[in-house]
């Protein structure tokens, strides 16, 4: 494949993967949305970062809702490694309540396949500031 069809086709499968995450998320399938992931992925939510053994409690603790996105906008660093922003919206299943926010992403190339390596939060807030939520772990108040 030629450097630039491959590049095109590194987005394609960039965007598959966040659109899985997505869709994964919002459909409570454990299993796929941690096969978007990195072993070693450190995900940042509400001020806490969580390793991989802990995010199928994290995603159990999450309300019941929708994510919509866009696709995200992408930045290559060589061959096997990229950035990313993603935007999005989580409605909320019982009261339509909405969350703005956007993920900020690293991208690495696996034998599998591009999987995110990183990923971070940050929420839009009514008032006009932006942060990466209150801090606390849904986990340890729950008894996880």
């Amino acid at each position: 494949m030629s450097g630039g069809a491959q590049r095109i086709a590194d987005l394609v499968e960039i965007h598959q993967l966040c659109s899985r995450y997505l869709a994964y998320a919002s459909q409570f399938v454990v299993d796929q949305w941690l096969e978007v992931f990195t072993p070693d992925v450190q995900y940042s939510a509400f001020g806490t970062a969580y390793t991989i053994d802990r995010m199928p409690a994290l995603l159990e603790a999450a309300p019941r809702g929708q994510f919509i996105g866009n696709m995200p906008v992408v930045d290559f660093d060589g061959d096997d490694r990229a950035t990313g922003v993603q935007h999005f919206v989580f409605i909320d299943q019982k009261t339509h309540a909405m969350r703005l926010a956007w993920y900020k992403d690293e991208y690495i190339r696996t034998s599998g396949g591009w999987r995110i390596r990183r990923r971070s939060t940050t929420f839009l807030r009514k008032h006009g500031g932006v942060d990466s939520g209150v801090q606390h772990d849904p986990l340890a108040e729950q008894g996880g």
